[in-house]
């Protein structure tokens, strides 16, 4: 271990960049759909060598003295982006004689950019870097400071942030609910980056056996709280609301082609709506379909209204994804909405909800007036683009279910977890995973949402055009749902409908007392470690 450390440690030139560059995009293994976590490990253990090799002049500024270190962490960063992330490009391959030129941009382009991370989540660890446990503590507080700033600048993108990485399944995602995704990620780079001490003997003992101390009670608090601790309270099996998903499977571009027939599209959500359950069940009291499956204006076309209410029973809630169009005076472009409509049995539309957080470049332009110059536009055609709502709140469907309405990748937010979540009963989240084809990003997106369902505590009703549609329970367990690319419906009962277990400000708090507490073994053994020189 020693000798292959001080090999990756000595490594320079190209072969360091190739192996930084590789050592990220091993990584991405331990995402879905191939959830091989113990990757991680021989990534991070790369990483640490790695920048224990990333020296520079001692004659250097600050920014000289950590420029080596940065350049291993955007390297690292970028194979991970690349790798985890290249799917992006599908959507741009939709409308390939519009977009096919910023494909670069957004397989190479966007990495380069997140890549900046991790290269700052590298550099500040140099700081506090030690030859003990201290370093990978000090690398762990910086990934953590780095992923959670990744979700909040210029709007935030923390998609695949390294903690997914240790929650391939229920049992490895009950962590969250304590001290939230970020939180798992801070603790995860420590226990990933463990091995590094192996081949570096100075401060092994402690850093390995807090690392499998660490890992051990990540797993058993997971066993605990999935077959020890104590569930909410359920209503009867008979009581229990049936969801209905329907997932059409409809082409992204077909439903893009100004030529479709957009009738069509709407009777094939009309027609898996009124299917007979499966194996007599009972009907479903709410069906569900994905983001956007309403084809054209709805308030606009009353005869669609008459076709849902024929197709609902009295009783029956329709809850769909649709554009929604805010007439704005005379003279003035109207506003457009990604919505979401609760209709009940008798075509009325009863609640709504638009969506807050919207996509760069993919429903609205940043910078539009500059960028349109250069004739680049939204992916999404609109006039416009698409407008932001000024707040959330929860959809409150008859006989006093509350919703916590996430449109597509709202849900990949955990900092969207707040307000009006402490009284949702479950969250409900709709999207249009037709964009990016049978590529890993469906697969990463849903596990995603699934952690929001743990971190939470509610359970989750998640709808998808063309997949992954589920029910998901309160501990990310999936209690039925529908593959991706398949076409049909499943129905379900919610296994609760208790009110949540209270907002996301414990985990925030546990979080960044996480940050504290590595900052602080960084900081004690840096101290140690330049006693020792002196």
């Amino acid at each position: 271990m020693e000798r292959l450390a001080d090999r990756v440690i000595l490594v320079w030139g190209f072969k360091r960049s190739l192996l930084a560059i590789a050592a990220g995009a091993f990584a991405v293994l331990a995402l879905p759909p191939i959830g091989f976590f113990a990757a991680m490990f021989v990534s991070f253990t790369l990483l640490v060598w790695l920048i224990d090799g990333a020296a520079a002049s001692p004659d250097s500024g600050l920014i000289g003295r950590l420029w080596p270190a940065f350049a291993t962490g955007w390297l690292f960063g970028f194979g991970y982006f690349v790798a985890g992330l290249w799917w992006v490009g599908h959507a741009l391959l939709v409308d390939q004689e519009e977009f096919a030129w910023a494909l670069p941009l957004a397989i190479l382009g966007l990495p380069a950019c997140l890549a900046v991370f991790y290269g700052l989540a590298a550099a500040l660890a140099r700081i506090f870097w030690s030859d003990g446990m201290g370093r990978i503590a000090a690398l762990a507080a910086g990934f953590g400071l780095m992923e959670w700033l990744r979700s909040v600048i210029l709007t935030g993108f923390p998609w695949n942030a390294i903690g997914y990485g240790m929650m391939p399944v229920p049992l490895m995602m009950q962590s969250a609910h304590l001290i939230g995704a970020m939180g798992v990620t801070a603790l995860a780079v420590f226990v990933f980056s463990a091995p590094a001490l192996a081949g570096t003997s100075q401060g092994a003992r402690p850093g390995i056996a807090l690392a499998v101390l660490l890992f051990a009670a990540h797993l058993g608090y997971g066993a605990y709280a999935l077959h020890l601790a104590p569930r909410p309270d359920t209503l009867p099996e008979d009581k229990r609301p049936v969801v209905r998903l329907v997932q059409p499977a409809i082409d992204q571009a077909a439903k893009m082609d100004n030529d479709v027939d957009r009738a069509a599209i709407f009777e094939t959500h009309l027609k898996l709506s009124t299917e007979a359950p499966k194996n007599g069940g009972r009907k479903p009291d709410i069906i569900v379909w994905p983001e956007t499956s309403i084809p054209f204006i709805l308030t606009d076309n009353q005869d669609a209204l008459t076709r849902i209410a024929d197709t609902l029973d009295d009783n029956q809630i329709l809850i769909a994804g649709a554009v929604r169009a805010e007439e704005m005076g005379p003279g003035t472009p109207p506003r457009y909405y990604n919505s979401i409509y609760v209709i009940d049995g008798r075509g009325q539309i009863i609640a709504a909800s638009d969506k807050v957080h919207l996509v760069p470049f993919g429903e609205y332009l940043p910078f539009e007036d500059v960028l349109t110059e250069f004739g680049i536009q939204n992916v999404v055609e609109m006039p416009g683009g698409f407008s932001a709502a000024a707040s959330r709140h929860l959809l409150a469907l008859p006989g006093g279910l509350n919703l916590y309405p996430l449109i597509c990748y709202e849900i990949i937010f955990p900092g969207e977890m707040t307000g009006d979540i402490k009284d949702a009963n479950a969250i409900l989240n709709i999207t249009n995973d037709a964009w990016f084809g049978a590529t890993p990003g469906p697969y990463q997106h849903f596990q995603q949402a699934r952690v929001r369902a743990v971190e939470t505590g509610l359970p989750l009703i998640r709808d998808a055009n063309s997949g992954i549609s589920a029910l998901v329970n309160a501990h990310g367990e999936i209690i039925a749902g529908l593959d991706l690319g398949e076409t049909g419906f499943v129905d379900a009962t919610l296994d609760s409908i208790s009110a949540g277990l209270g907002t996301t400000i414990p985990r925030q708090t546990y979080f960044w007392l996480t940050e504290a507490l590595l900052i602080l073994i960084a900081l004690i053994s840096r101290r140690g470690f330049i006693s020792g020189l002196n």
